[in-house]
């Protein structure tokens, strides 16, 4: 009777210790599954496309800039580069011509030092709204920069996202929300092309 008893004990014991090491092991395989998630966010393969003249002039605004995405663009039969990056942990963006000329930049702007003004422009747009991003936009013309806005993304108050670009003395500029269906519809493939574009370029 002991014996069955034992024998019953020490197959309990060893199931167990089964289950338990094809747990760990499950739980490993899972880990190393996620692992590349983690990884850092890719940079693209191509940089040395871009001209020189390009990157130093994108150098002189943000010196410790990590480009994440690019894109050229012709205007006026001039190549255009549209350059998104990040500088100590912020967001920046600039439009560069491949001559070095600066046409724009934007970077991370805390949204607490906001002018009141433009504070009251989103709140009277969008009551009680999170603002999630804000962009100060600067443009530059005849190397003279001039501050043209924010560029502001919110979470409304029913949880849907909107984007306002608004001037500093809090005059709304553009709302995404007021842009007709087809404009956005045409906005959105455009990003898609630009997506595609990258993807093909990695």
């Amino acid at each position: 009777m002991f014996r069955i008893i034992r024998g019953v004990c020490v197959c309990a014991v060893a199931g167990l210790m089964l289950v338990t090491t094809v747990a760990s092991a499950q739980e490993k395989k899972d880990k190393d599954k996620a692992a590349p998630a983690q990884e850092k966010k890719a940079k693209p393969a191509d940089l040395d496309k871009i001209p020189k003249a390009v990157m130093d002039a994108l150098k002189s605004k943000f010196p410790k800039v990590e480009i994440e995405k690019w894109v050229k663009e012709t205007e006026n039969n001039q190549g255009i580069y549209e350059l998104e990056g990040v500088q100590d942990g912020k967001k920046c963006e600039a439009d560069i011509r491949e001559d070095g000329t600066i046409l724009n930049f934007e970077k991370e702007f805390p949204a607490n030092n906001l002018p009141a003004a433009v504070k009251k422009a989103v709140e009277a747009k969008y009551p009680k709204a999170k603002m999630k991003e804000v962009l100060e936009c600067t443009e530059v013309k005849d190397k003279k920069e001039t501050l043209t806005g924010y560029e502001i993304v919110v979470e409304t108050a029913d949880k849907k996202e909107a984007e306002l670009t608004i001037a500093p003395d809090g005059k709304v500029l553009e709302d995404s929300a007021d842009q007709p269906k087809d404009d956005k519809k045409d906005e959105k493939k455009k990003d898609e092309k630009k997506d595609e574009k990258k993807a093909e370029k990695k």
